[in-house]
């Protein structure tokens, strides 16, 4: 072979890689802002074969092909995937007219979404540890005589039981009215060596009762990121256990988020970031759900009602089938 057809194949050959890098969502150029890196959301995006458009110049932009949407808003951390409700870890920006999005909302927002994590081989989601929010002296939100503890465990039980149905083996880290701290609660599932932990909550705002509601489902902040609970549970940014498994925990949390929105039909409050130390603690894929406001009252009614609270546990089933779906590899289905 002579050395033209040599160089001929040789760049034809990176010509196809250079192909394939941008088929895979190559990282495009870092622009630094206040100590924190974005990317070019133009870049971004065409090297994940989506075309950006505004929709409102210089304030709402739409990236999309014929199988994802990507909603942004700038200076909003706001944003929808596929139409389903998201925070980034920060705000959309604008420098010179080119909008910026953070490169950990790169990696760990829209990456797991794009590209959902395999379990190696032979690793199927089969045990589920369901951690019902408060018990015992801690009430949880109290609307009247009703109080967060009562109903998380009722909505934990039946959540069990359709679980069970559908073949999974399921335990709950407390299955009366007892006081639990929240390091047990992980440790539990640790224990138990559960495949997923969902933590079941529910939400209250007094002061805005007749306005604020709908579900919103938490998963572990990445590090360096600030959480997006008002609470801000986790003091500093740094790395804890829960870190390890970033990428799943996006995965269950915006499918278990679509389910809830979808089949529901509640206002969807998004897909959020916390860390909450049942999150921080957990060694396999976690989620914290708020399934409603308890005290809005429509929603709380219909959270108190046991046959509301039958539909809301079957969306968190269908939430968690589309995860199992996503990430088992074919040979463990």
């Amino acid at each position: 072979m002579n050395l033209a057809r040599l160089g001929l194949r040789a760049f034809l050959l990176l010509l196809t890689c250079s192909g394939a890098l941008a088929l895979s969502g190559a990282p495009a150029a870092t622009v630094r802002i206040s100590g924190k890196e974005y990317v070019r959301v133009t870049d971004w995006a065409r090297s994940n074969e989506l075309e950006p458009r505004w929709i409102k110049k210089e304030h709402d932009l739409q990236l999309g092909n014929g199988s994802y949407r990507i909603s942004l808003s700038v200076d909003s951390s706001d944003a929808q995937f596929n139409g389903i409700g998201l925070r980034l870890c920060y705000p959309l920006v604008l420098r010179e007219g080119v909008p910026l999005l953070s490169q950990i909302d790169v990696e760990s927002t829209f990456r797991p979404l794009f590209s959902p994590p395999i379990n190696r081989a032979g690793r199927a989601v089969k045990s589920i540890c369901i951690d019902p929010g408060h018990g015992g002296t801690d009430s949880g939100f109290r609307i009247g005589s009703n109080q967060e503890k009562k109903f998380t465990l009722l909505l934990a039980q039946e959540l069990r039981d359709q679980l069970v149905k559908a073949g999974f083996k399921v335990s709950l880290t407390r299955t009366r009215d007892v006081t639990l701290d929240l390091p047990v609660r992980a440790e539990i599932a640790k224990n138990r060596a559960a495949d997923l932990f969902i933590s079941l909550h529910f939400n209250s705002a007094p002061s805005s009762a007749s306005t604020v509601r709908g579900a919103e489902v938490y998963c572990m902040t990445p590090a360096g990121a600030p959480s997006s609970n008002a609470r801000g549970e986790g003091s500093g940014a740094g790395w804890f256990p829960g870190n390890r498994l970033n990428d799943k925990n996006v995965c269950l949390a915006f499918n278990l988020q679509k389910s809830l929105a979808k089949e529901l039909g509640v206002e969807d409050r998004g897909m959020h970031r916390a860390r909450f130390q049942v999150l921080r603690e957990a060694t396999m894929p976690a989620v914290l759900i708020e399934g409603g406001f308890m005290s809005h009252p429509v929603e709380g009614r219909k959270i108190f009602d046991a046959v509301y609270r039958k539909q809301m546990a079957h969306a968190i089933l269908d939430g968690v089938l589309a995860y199992k779906r996503q990430v088992e590899p074919k040979s463990s289905r």
